[in-house]
Parts: structure tokens; sequence; C-alpha cells
């Protein structure tokens, strides 16, 4: 994956000096390189972990990557999403999505400049990083992300839809929406017209997870949405929604 990343780019990017501009520097980042030039002063069994987890997926090493730092006494959120990494930056999503004391009401709260970050990569670690206790608790996770949906922000708006995915990318399956998902149309309802490019792909891509399982349900819903959503971006979401239907 680094091949085609100059040497000194992957350089700044494994010191932590730069953020990643595309997916393939984001995957080509050595995460025991970068934690070491972050928290130079971690155990070397930290960073040996992180070595011996190289094979890993990324959201496995991203998890790991919060942990050693929260064990070593470094996991201080606000100083990590501040930092110029995009992937530190989603070290400090894992950080918060991983902290036993803290109610997943606090962790969206926690999460909320995370989700508004400049940075595609480190708006989709702060949903991830959420994932578990969304799948624990879809029905509180729906109630509390509702209002995300009047959000001037476009990125906080996508984030309370594809934080909800029933299916999603890199993430758990969220039973009960596969099964039903009707529990979330209020937050789909809220965001069917939203002008937001970014926002529509989310809006789609979320009825179109659901119709993998319950095909009638999403074609109900855009038969209805075809009279009562008279907008370019409900057509657009229709369209996407329905693309593999």
């Amino acid at each position: 994956m680094s091949g085609t990343i100059g040497t000194a780019r992957l350089q700044a990017l494994n010191a932590g000096s730069v953020s990643s501009t595309h997916l393939a520097e984001c995957l080509a980042v050595d995460f025991a390189a970068l934690l070491q030039a972050v928290a130079p002063t971690l155990p070397p069994a930290s960073i040996q972990r992180m070595q011996a987890a190289a094979g890993k997926g990324i959201t496995q090493r991203m998890a790991l990557a919060a942990a050693l730092l929260r064990e070593a006494g470094q996991g201080d959120v606000q100083r990590r999403q501040a930092h110029p990494s995009d992937t530190v930056r989603g070290w400090a999503c894992y950080l918060i999505g991983s902290d036993p004391q803290a109610a997943l009401a606090e962790k969206l709260q926690a999460m909320r400049p995370l989700a508004d970050d400049a940075h595609f990569g480190v708006r989709e670690w702060a949903w991830l990083a959420l994932r578990s206790d969304i799948v624990a608790e879809p029905l509180e996770a729906l109630a509390l992300l509702q209002p995300w949906t009047l959000q001037r922000s476009p990125n906080q708006r996508r984030f309370a839809c594809e934080a909800l995915r029933p299916r999603g990318v890199w993430a758990t399956h969220i039973a009960l929406f596969k099964q039903q998902p009707e529990h979330a149309l209020p937050l789909l309802e809220a965001l069917a017209d939203d002008p937001e490019r970014y926002v529509q792909d989310s809006v789609g891509n979320w009825l179109n997870d659901a119709g993998k399982g319950q095909p009638g349900w999403v074609r109900d819903v855009c038969a209805r949405w075809q009279s009562t959503h008279d907008s370019a971006a409900n057509t657009y979401i229709r369209k996407r929604a329905l693309r593999s239907l």
C-alpha cells in the first residue's frame, strides 16, 4: 500500500506531522512508528504490542492504540484531538468510545467536534468508535441522535445517519434495524430533503442497507417519498436507496 507513496511523505505521516489526503495514505501509516512519535515515553512493551498487531485490521489497531495510550496514562482526549495527524485524532475517537466510565450520551457529546472534523477519516472514526455502544442500545442511540439531524453542520447531520446504518462499512451490524428498519424512519424523514450530497449519500446508503433484508419496506418508503418529498435531494436519495433492489 505504501509503494505508491513517496518516502518523505510516508515519513511525515508516520511522524504525525501531516494528515493523510486519501484512503491509501490512511492505510499506509505505521501505527507503531506513529505511536512512538506521538507518545515517546510509552513503555517499549506497548510499542512491541502495536508492532505485533501490524497484520490486524485497521479498526482493531485504532482501538489498540487508544488502549495502549490509556494504559500508560496518556489518554488525554483533548490533547489527541488537537493533533495534526488524522490518525491520532482518530485515536481520540477511540479513547472516547472506550471510556468505561462514560454513558453513551456523554460519549456522543464528547465526540461532537470529532464528528465535525475537517478530515474525512476522522469523521468516520468518530462513529466507528461508538459502534459497539450503538449496537448494544440502538433505540437509545436513535433517540440521542435524532436532534443531530437539526444541526447546522452537514457533517453532524451525516453522523446521525451513518452511525445508525443497519450494516455499515467496517462495522458490526445492528440487528434491530436490519429486521425492523421502521424504527429509524423519523430520523430518515428528518433528512429526506437534506440539501447536502454528503448527507444524501448516507441516507441513501442507510436505506440500501435496509433493503438487503427488508426490500419491500424500502420500496414502500421510496414510493411514498416520491409523492410527499418533491425535491431533487430526495430523488437522488431514492435512486441511491433502490440501486441494488
